[in-house]
């Protein structure tokens, strides 16, 4: 019989790990920053940084879910364009990653989501989201900003959410797309965080198999709920979320 006792103890500590993997599948597929509030409780359940590993495979498979349902919904330039200042994000976080103590993750996840708050106030009115999202600037800083905070702590979600809700996409247009762009990343940061930060595990592996019938769960609510949910509702709850994910994250 496998042994998770070293991980998780207790019946209450694995039904508040099989919830966070249900709501990280709705996360991929549906309710796009709703995942974010499970990254204070795994970060209370293993550790800021030792959370990122065990966490990361559990994302990689929601991901590839998102991306074989979504396949032909989504925006490839919006993917591309970001993408190598999302790199430079990575690489910088990784080196970043060996300087900051423990207590210094969680700050750094809040100051790169408040960041992206502070986009999203400034593109409350048309005209200002269309005279940010053309300026030369968005597309790399917004980039950088989405690896770096994905790296430190899986917590790009509500930066996500801002890069694409400042691009006024459709629902269904904005739900693939960032499921693309943050595929890429989670699958890139494998090697980085097995070979470089060394926090994934054996353990971490088979705990995360226990977790993918709920994930699975979660992915088809997700896509139920974005079926019936309208469109300007839509964008109305992505900004309550990123709000309130942004506060647990900070306290």
């Amino acid at each position: 019989m496998l042994d998770f006792s070293g991980l998780l103890q207790g019946p209450y500590e694995w039904a508040v790990f099989l919830g966070c993997a249900l709501l990280i599948g709705m996360s991929k597929t549906g309710v796009p920053n709703i995942g974010t509030f499970t990254v204070p409780v795994f970060a209370l359940l293993f550790g800021a940084k030792a959370s990122t590993g065990v966490v990361l495979p559990m994302l990689c498979f929601a991901d590839l879910l998102a991306v074989i349902y979504y396949r032909k919904r989504f925006h490839r330039d919006l993917v591309l364009k970001p993408m190598p200042w999302a790199l430079l994000g990575l690489v910088v976080a990784l080196v970043a990653g060996h300087l900051i103590p423990q207590s210094g993750f969680k700050v750094m996840m809040a100051a790169c989501i408040l960041l992206g708050i502070a986009t999203m106030v400034g593109t409350r009115r048309p005209e200002r989201a269309y005279a940010l999202t053309d300026s030369v600037w968005f597309a790399p800083g917004m980039g950088f900003l989405l690896g770096f905070s994905t790296m430190i702590g899986n917590a790009a979600g509500p930066l996500l959410v801002v890069y694409l809700l400042a691009l006024r996409l459709p629902k269904f247009a904005f739900v693939a797309t960032g499921a693309w762009f943050i595929m890429i990343l989670n699958y890139l940061k494998i090697p980085l965080q097995a070979l470089v930060w060394d926090n994934l595990t054996w353990d971490g592996l088979l705990l995360d198999l226990v977790a993918v019938p709920f994930i699975l769960l979660g992915g088809l609510l997700g896509i139920y709920i974005i079926r019936i949910f309208p469109e300007q509702r839509f964008r109305m709850v992505m900004i309550a979320l990123t709000v309130v994910s942004t506060l647990i994250l900070l306290f």
